[in-house]
């Protein structure tokens, strides 16, 4: 009997994984049967925007946290495709930071041209998977949202292809519950202009803190202060955006923060991160883990070792993202078509130990780029995934010191293709002038 493969979700992750089978395939290999389940209408994950938030159409939580005007915030150099390059896409080079839709277009013409559609179904959420030790088989029960039905089915291996930025961690503070402004998470974040001419709090600084206060003074918010819990994003703001230490409690419109100061405050923004969410997964086989460069419980980052025909792809803290989840999905594949052969489990934990206290080890952002890069090299060496990853290392250091002259100019410089080797050329417009983020604006050269 042909072995059958789940693969949870169809968002970039999952699609990697899709690409890496079919890819084995045109080379003449056998695959498995696959069958991807994705709840959502269609495919891209996070980057299928919705305007919704809260619950979908089915009554089930929004999985995006995707917000218009969204520009990439990395240079698009160091997430390409190793297969299939961004001038492949578009038939000639494009800038470095393209808008949503420019990205989106390029995700999902690798999908489509790997032909991959027929397997996944959409509408279609996992309820619950669990292993039988007697059969060594998953089952799987799924519900068709549309139909409304539910279904049970066995697989021989599990990928868990969810991501882990749709689920909000959402703190409190003393008197939010009286703050007689707006008050959500970055989850539900979709548009700017909602905060014209106000005076904005960003609680957090990390990358959704860092872009969403440029993007609402871009479009018009009166001022934006962002408040932090460890440390200051130190970055060269531009004015209008101010950082204070953690804010301990609101009275009325009033915010009070750690060092005395207070402001008035119209709406509160909170970039305080996501959780690594898995409720379907039985708990012998749930991944528990924050958002770090090394999740504990994996065999190279995505082997489960409680019982290697589980995957996890793309748990990691990312500064690479697309290439990274196909180089994990390269190998899971080679792991689950027996090309590759897993150590002892001895061997595996002594490997982990090792990936991790090297982890606990980094110092700053160019020790994490190098720590990731090492990462996805270790993964490629093992299976026929290329790219030529300094160079999306470079990238990945370049752009840090772009941040770091100017927070908000970093987008204006272009960086080197790891496929083509070209250098990509200046976009027309400087971002903070860049308005209208449509895909026929964007690649206009007129």
């Amino acid at each position: 009997m042909n072995e059958r493969v789940a693969i949870i979700g169809a968002g970039p992750c999952g699609l990697s994984q899709l690409r890496a089978f079919r890819q084995a395939q045109g080379e003449g290999a056998d695959i498995p049967e696959l069958v991807c389940f994705e709840r959502q209408s269609d495919w891209g994950g996070l980057w299928h925007y919705t305007w919704r938030t809260g619950l979908d159409e089915h009554g089930e939580p929004v999985h995006c946290s995707m917000y218009r005007y969204l520009w990439t915030n990395g240079p698009k150099e160091s997430l390409e495709f190793g297969d299939y390059s961004f001038e492949e896409h578009f038939d000639k080079p494009i800038p470095s930071f393209p808008p949503y839709a420019v990205l989106n277009d390029y995700i999902l013409g690798r999908a489509e041209k790997s032909d991959v559609r027929k397997y996944v179904r959409f509408g279609t959420a996992v309820r619950d998977v669990r292993y039988s030790g007697a059969t060594g088989r998953f089952t799987v029960r799924s519900a068709d949202l549309n139909e409304q039905t539910n279904h049970e089915e066995e697989f021989d291996h599990v990928v868990v292809a969810t991501g882990h930025f749709s689920v909000p961690n959402v703190p409190g503070f003393e008197g939010i519950d009286r703050f007689p402004g707006r008050v959500l998470h970055a989850h539900d974040f979709r548009d700017a202009l909602e905060f014209k001419g106000k005076r904005l709090l960003i609680v957090g600084s990390s990358y959704s803190a860092e872009d969403i206060a440029l993007q609402n003074l871009k479009y018009g918010a009166a001022s934006v202060t962002c408040s932090y819990r460890t440390g200051a994003m130190g970055f060269k703001w531009p004015e209008g955006i101010e950082e204070l230490p953690l804010v301990t409690k609101f009275e009325g419109a009033t915010a009070h923060f750690r060092d005395g100061s207070t402001r008035e405050i119209d709406a509160v923004i909170l970039c305080t991160g996501y959780r690594h969410h898995f409720p379907f997964m039985e708990d012998q086989l749930r991944l528990r883990t924050r958002n770090r460069l090394w999740p504990p419980g994996l065999y190279k980052g995505v082997v489960w070792m409680d019982n290697p025909k589980l995957a996890y792809l793309g748990m990691q803290d990312q500064y690479y993202t697309f290439s990274m989840f196909d180089a994990q999905a390269w190998y899971v594949r080679d792991v689950i078509m027996g090309r590759i052969e897993l150590p002892a489990r001895g061997e595996m934990e002594k490997d982990a130990a090792q990936w991790q206290a090297r982890e606990e080890a980094l110092r700053n952002p160019i020790d994490d780029i190098d720590f990731q890069t090492a990462y996805c090299k270790d993964l490629s060496a093992a299976t026929d995934y290329a790219i030529d990853w300094d160079v999306q290392s470079d990238n990945f250091k370049h752009w840090e010191h772009h941040k770091d002259e100017d927070i908000a100019t970093y987008r204006d410089h272009s960086h080197v293709s790891p496929v083509t080797g070209v250098q990509a050329p200046v976009h027309h417009t400087k971002w903070w002038e860049a308005l209208d983020d449509s895909l026929e604006t964007f690649m206009d050269t007129r």
